[in-house]
């Protein structure tokens, strides 16, 4: 394949630019916003699960509380009846004495649902805390998470546009080639994953590091200025310029 020198040293302005949106490509791949995100995501999840948790525990104790208060306030009111009966007129001394023994019986339940009570409102109000600080747990974890997402955001949107300026120097770069050969021999490398071209210089080509070997070197002395020669080792398209020292 021949090309216009002039062409073939576009290629480095080319392969230039595809480095630059190469190592933007990677950026966006690994940004540290995209753990951090994750991370963050996970802490939220893990936080609603406490809070979760923690009102269960909550709404539990609601439940005993108001469920004492209720048989609580029943005794209350049998041992009020029963007072009233046993103060009344007319009562015999069995029913009299049944009355007392039905009070005695109805005060110790009574203390014994409070004391309950008493227990089961002090864990309630442990709980309260508890669920205070799950509640600001998550409030922070979603804070983070709302921090982290908009440096994330920023980042892809630098991405975004140094990507953008890069593919509009990418086209005014192509617009300017004239051999439609050497583009597409370019376009196939690049779309193998691989390095198109690269400068000689010093015997080193400019896409695989590697120096080439003293007969190669000879032929390329010897090929014409619009030949096209892909390098031995990897095959990149060879720039000859005057910084080749040919």
């Amino acid at each position: 394949m021949k090309a216009d020198p002039a062409d073939q040293r576009r290629l480095l302005d080319l392969a230039e630019v595809d480095a630059e949106l190469a190592r933007l490509a990677h950026r966006r791949r690994s940004l540290p916003e995209d753990a951090e995100h994750a991370q963050a995501e996970t802490a939220v999840r893990s936080a609603k699960d406490k809070l979760v948790e923690v009102e269960t525990s909550a709404g539990d104790l609601d439940r005993d509380i108001r469920r004492l208060e209720r048989d609580v306030e029943a005794v209350r009111a049998r041992t009020v009846r029963d007072q009233q009966l046993l103060a009344g007129a007319g009562i015999g001394a069995k029913q009299a004495s049944d009355l007392q023994h039905e009070l005695e019986t109805l005060a110790r339940r009574q203390g014994v649902l409070e004391d309950e009570q008493l227990e089961v409102m002090e864990q309630r109000e442990a709980v309260g805390i508890d669920l205070d600080h799950a509640r600001g747990d998550l409030a922070r974890a979603e804070q983070t998470l709302a921090d982290v997402g908009a440096r994330r955001d920023s980042a892809l949107a630098d991405i975004a546009a140094a990507e953008a300026g890069r593919e509009r120097a990418r086209a005014e770069v192509v617009a300017q080639m004239g051999a439609a050969d050497l583009l597409a021999a370019y376009e196939a490398r690049r779309s193998q994953g691989k390095v198109g071209a690269g400068l000689l210089r010093e015997r080193r080509c400019g896409a695989c590091r590697l120096e080439l070997d003293r007969t190669f070197i000879g032929q390329l002395r010897a090929a014409a200025a619009d030949d096209v020669v892909p390098c031995e080792e990897c095959g990149a398209i060879l720039v000859r310029t005057a910084e080749s020292g040919l």
